[in-house]
């Protein structure tokens, strides 16, 4: 979403939902994983509002649904393409909205060719490395920024991941050459209808398995309440994000948004939900290794050796990210203090710089190696939570030290003590050298501070008990950590220490175990100016040292000296969008692009769908939220050629962190797989590719290596052995990965056991008993769980050929209550190219009856599964043999991919 509006969070709030004339539910199953924002989507039922569920399993969103549609598991481009060909094959687009306020005008370049021109590639791919050259994917006229593309380049990631408050870069110059009437043959429009020609009912049929009837019912609704008087939003969360083409999923959705019009309006919009309770927040104040708070880029090594480098480098022409001087500079004056000043470039040279890819799945790669040997591990359980956990446990075995981090004793901390290679004997604990470190947390409910949630809003939380014993809050081990570092440091001449010398590290405790305020951090995270005066908008950051932000985009939270995030008006009290709950970054902002809720007149596009719109007689923007726009910028002003920053666009353009001010249907720049979403098959797939011979996303980050074994796809030898469809989700009764909900005896007595959900047919198929025990085998291991023979789960037609689907919720691990194996060990670990997301959410396998063997007879299983067979006392039921089928008995029809 960053990539196509200019920021990454979700444009709208839960509470908007009920505003919604449609709501298109996918990739997420909300009523289970969202229960509390749910209410918005029933509300906007009892309302007459269309709800659809688009997901392979049949769950509680679908039960609460008008239409529930299966679909197969990583086909979601194919069917949101065919939505794409739909509006612009029947000429159903928003057209005024489109021209106007998206891209779809620009003029490309003559050297642009598209994946119906290559057979599923972009102009610029190089087979040598598997990447893309973007340049020929600019506007006509503009090219992009060397230095990016070096960054690109040598940090094999796209900028999209870091589009989280400005979208990607365009060149500095005159403006794209545009046509108004979208009839140019190179045009975005143009451009667009022709990527998306062949994305036909039929064609999401054959390749999704939807009926061509069902299809259309979801395109109709969506077409029919969009428009001046009508929207419909877009729900999805991790159902959409884990999969090797993650982005081009949202991006997808994005194009759908912006050719019906929804973005930026009451009742529309694209709502990202996010999982846990502050994982917003995680990426705004960020822990991601590419990105410093506020979405601002981390400097590069060998590009960004000068603060004037680096702002030369991520500065936008046009938009609010034209102003990167003043967050950049007030963030340094945050992390720096006194010692941040003008001749030293404000401490920029002690920022960190990146020299490649080091997101998580290179440092486990790392551990394997040898060269990563220490580890930090707060909050997380990756050999549970993460894509294959044994080759996690092997990386772990590694490391000289590791330290963890949590509640309770997780499957990470005691990997070497009770992990599944202890317990059959393959490995011996006194044979792993870790030194493992666990320091007990504190809970939520044992520290204060804030929450930013899926909508952007931050709310505050008391203390409402003291930690026990040894537990601590996250605040106080950084914090302390960081005071420990610095005394030991104190008297060192090495230039290295400095800049930990150098940090602005005082902030006042409380209390027998010296716990930090957590207020005193938001204070400095929302900023004051050199007289210590709080700030109330990001607007008022200088880039002259006499500002403090510890994060642009929250400045305000504290402003007038007020804790915003702990308002709690009631709604009763206050207009529908209540913004007197909480606060939404940016500037309390609700619903972003909201200018794009009034027409280039700024005129609302109707009374039923007013939001904020231009007041003549006073001058400036108003409505019922905070204006996502210059308040006083006219809709008629044309800027000057020598303008820049928001100066630089022009009163009809609402997506203001953008360097066009444009929506992007086409991204010319900012990601590393394609500026149009195109369908391919998961990495591993029963079914070929029938668009394109180009089967995979070509830039998809592989490690092929043991231990990290893919299953083979459609025309590979050894497809037919793992003929079935495997995805996992979650259940509202456990918590991602477990460790919140296994210990806990009435949440473990709801969800006692692992089970796998498959269809009547493929019990069939595969001798599987209600209740009983199966073997789910891929080419990483075998895991066992309880039968749930249940219709949710539906054989689908793909290509003439039944594909069957194994659904598995994904939260246990042998700690706890409720044990049981792991579902993401089955997985392997690859990743979109982008963001660096596994794949998790489709995957092939093959499914037998009883219980998984144990020991060296599992390994044994899974080796000779591999290859077609099976051997003797495997552990699985009497009289199952695996043959050319994968595993079938014999005799029996194989199905769902096999030749």
């Amino acid at each position: 979403m960053g990539t196509s509006f200019g920021r990454g969070g979700a444009t709208t709030f839960q509470q908007d939902l009920a505003n919604a004339d449609c709501i298109l539910i996918q990739g997420s199953n909300m009523a289970e994983a969202h229960p509390v924002g749910y209410q918005w989507v029933v509300e906007a039922k009892l309302k007459g509002a269309k709800v659809i569920h688009v997901d392979p399993r049949f769950s509680r969103t679908s039960a609460m649904a008008d239409l529930h549609v299966p679909i197969r598991a990583g086909t979601d481009i194919a069917f949101l393409g065919g939505i794409v060909n739909y509006i612009l094959e029947g000429g159903r687009e928003f057209r005024e909205y489109v021209a106007n306020f998206t891209n779809a005008p620009v003029i490309l370049r003559e050297d642009y060719q598209d994946t119906e021109d290559l057979d599923g590639l972009f102009s610029g791919f190089d087979k040598e490395t598997g990447r893309y050259d973007a340049s020929s994917w600019m506007y006509e006229g503009m090219e992009v920024s060397s230095g990016l593309g070096a960054r690109m380049k040598s940090s094999r990631a796209g900028t999209g991941d870091v589009h989280g408050s400005g979208g990607a870069h365009l060149e500095h110059g005159r403006p794209p050459a545009t046509d108004p009437t979208l009839e140019h043959p190179r045009c975005v429009f143009q451009v667009l209808k022709r990527h998306y020609a062949r994305y036909t009912p039929e064609l999401v049929e054959q390749v999704c398995g939807v009926p061509k009837q069902t299809f259309l019912q979801v395109a109709q609704a969506l077409c029919a309440n969009s428009g001046r008087e009508r929207t419909s939003a877009i729900v999805y969360s991790v159902g959409w994000t884990q999969h090797s083409v993650g982005v081009q999923y949202i991006r997808t959705a994005a194009i759908i948004q912006l050719l019906l019009g929804n973005m930026g309006r009451p009742g529309g919009g694209i709502m990202a939900l996010r999982g846990h309770a502050s994982i917003q927040g995680s990426t705004d104040i960020p822990t991601l290794y590419n990105l410093l708070p506020g979405y601002l880029p981390m400097p590069h090594a060998g590009h960004h050796e000068h603060l004037a480098d680096y702002l030369d480098d991520i500065r936008l022409p046009g938009g609010f990210f034209g102003n990167v001087d003043q967050y950049t500079v007030s963030l340094l004056k945050a992390y720096f203090g006194d010692a941040a000043t003008k001749e030293n470039d404000y401490c920029f040279e002690h920022l960190p710089k990146l020299t490649g890819d080091h997101s998580i799945f290179p440092v486990v790669m790392g551990m394997l190696d040898g060269w990563c040997k220490g580890f930090l591990l707060p909050g997380e359980n990756p050999v549970v939570g993460s894509p294959n956990g044994r080759l996690h446990r092997r990386a772990m075995a590694k490391l000289d030290w590791l330290v963890v981090r949590d509640m309770v004793m997780i499957e990470s901390a005691n990997f070497w003590q009770n992990g599944p290679e202890i317990e059959s004997g393959k490995v011996k604990p006194e044979d792993i050298g870790t030194e493992v470190f666990f320091l007990p947390a504190a809970a939520h409910t044992e520290k204060e501070g804030s929450f930013t949630n899926t909508q952007r809003l931050l709310q505050w939380h008391r203390k409402a008990v003291d930690p026990p014993g040894d537990c601590r809050s996250d605040l106080w081990f950084y914090y302390h950590l960081g005071r420990i570092i610095r005394r030991k440091l104190a008297e060192s001449n090495d230039p290295k220490d400095q800049p930990i010398k150098d940090l602005a590290w005082d902030y006042p405790t409380e209390g027998p175990n010296q716990e930090p305020s957590a207020e005193a951090v938001l204070r400095e995270i929302s900023g004051w100016d050199a007289g210590g005066k709080p700030l109330s908008s990001y607007l008022q950051l200088a880039d002259d040292g006499s500002t403090t932000c510890g994060c642009w985009i929250y400045c305000g939270v504290y402003g007038d000296g007020v804790n915003q995030a702990d308002r709690r008006k009631p709604g009763s009290e206050q207009t529908w969008v209540a913004p007197e709950w909480g606060w939404a970054w940016p500037l309390n902002r609700r619903i972003l692009y909201n200018r794009a809720s009034a027409d280039p007149q700024g005129k609302p596009w109707s009374e039923r769908k007013r939001y904020v719109w231009w007041d003549e007689e006073q001058g400036k923007w108003t409505g019922v939220d905070n204006p996502d726009f210059n308040a006083t910028k006219r809709p008629d002003y044309d800027p000057p050629e020598d303008a820049s920053a928001d100066a630089a666009l022009d009163g009809s353009s609402p997506f203001v962190m953008q360097a066009d001010g444009k929506g992007w249907l086409f991204a010319p720049s900012g990601l590393v797989d394609g500026p149009l979403p195109t369908h391919y098959e998961p990495w591993e797939s029963p079914m070929a590719n029938p668009l394109y011979g180009q089967q995979h996303n070509p830039t998809t980050e592989t490690w092929d290596r043991p231990g990290n074994r893919y299953n083979p796809s459609e025309g590979h030898r050894g497809t037919e052995n793992y003929p079935f469809v495997v995805t996992t989700y979650r259940l509202t009764e456990h918590h991602t990965a477990g460790g919140m909900s296994r210990t806990l005896p009435y949440l473990s007595q709801l969800q006692p056991e692992l089970f796998c959900e498959v269809s009547p047919e493929l019990a069939e198929l595969r001798r599987l008993q209600h209740g009983g025990w199966a073997t789910i085998i891929t080419a990483r291991t075998a895991i066992e769980a309880r039968v749930l023979v249940t219709r949710r789960v539906k054989p689908l037609t793909v290509e003439g050929r039944t594909v069957h689907q194994v659904g598995l919720p994904y939260h246990w691990g042998p700690n706890g209550l409720a044990t049981g194996d792991a579902p993401n060990e089955l997985l392997a670990i690859l990743a979109d190219p982008n963001v660096h997301i596994m794949e998790s959410k489709a995957a092939t396998c093959d499914i037998m009856p009883g219980r998984r063997p144990r020991g060296a007879r599992l390994d044994a299983l899974v080796e000779a599964h591999g290859r077609g067979s099976q051997p003797e006392g495997t552990g699985a039921s009497e009289g199952h043999k695996a043959g050319e089928a994968g595993g079938a008995p014999s005799g029996a029809e194989t199905g769902g991919g096999s030749q």
